[in-house]
């Protein structure tokens, strides 16, 4: 059984992320939840999430949510994005890989010049630290050259960048179909089987 942390920052996507989880709720694996302030936001307005408190949804809520029952899932844990005290904060504590989707600028910016804030951060600078698999979903664009200097940093410290960028070649009928190219991507280099990813055959 592995473990993966998933990360949500403040940058449209919310689809995305949410494809993520549902094939990650629904394997054996362990899950750490962490999502920013802004990025609960974003689930408020893309996704429709009703949060509660300072920061998330509740379990309810999220059970909705992802259409699975977190309360009572297995290996699955949420962690408050204030709370640098968790333990996916140190090296210590093992896990598989981590994915950050969406990722917004600033949290790029920050995981490439080692300025943790917050769990979200301090945890994607661990897993670069103990050489473990991080994914990047940026979602920016244009981009300007502060972001792309950014990606060239944190991809020669060892992270991946893969942005929202579905292609067509697979012949796309809906949304979905693109949303799901991208989270099978992601969920392919984190080493997690799906479904979701057609691969390209030849022609």
């Amino acid at each position: 059984m592995a473990r993966y942390i998933v990360g949500i920052s403040g940058a449209s996507g919310a689809p995305y992320v949410r494809r993520i989880l549902r094939v990650l709720v629904s394997s054996d694996h362990q899950l750490d939840l962490v999502v920013t302030q802004s990025g609960a936001k974003v689930l408020k307005v893309e996704e429709g999430v009703k949060l509660t408190g300072d920061v998330g949804p509740d379990f309810e809520e999220l059970s909705r949510w992802l259409d699975h029952d977190m309360a009572t899932r297995d290996g699955f844990r949420w962690h408050h994005p204030a709370n640098v005290a968790a333990d996916i904060a140190s090296g210590s504590c093992h896990v598989d890989g981590m994915v950050v989707a969406p990722c917004s600028g600033g949290t790029l910016a920050r995981i490439a010049n080692g300025m943790s804030q917050n769990l979200l951060e301090r945890a994607a600078d661990v897993t670069l630290k103990e050489r473990r698999r991080l994914i990047l979903m940026t979602r920016e664009t244009p981009l300007s050259l502060v972001h792309l200097r950014n990606m060239i940093a944190v991809t020669e410290a060892g992270a991946m960048v893969l942005p929202a960028s579905p292609g067509f070649y697979h012949n796309p009928q809906t949304i979905d179909d693109l949303i799901d190219m991208i989270a099978g991507r992601i969920l392919y280099h984190l080493g997690v089987e799906s479904d979701l990813l057609q691969v390209w055959g030849g022609r």
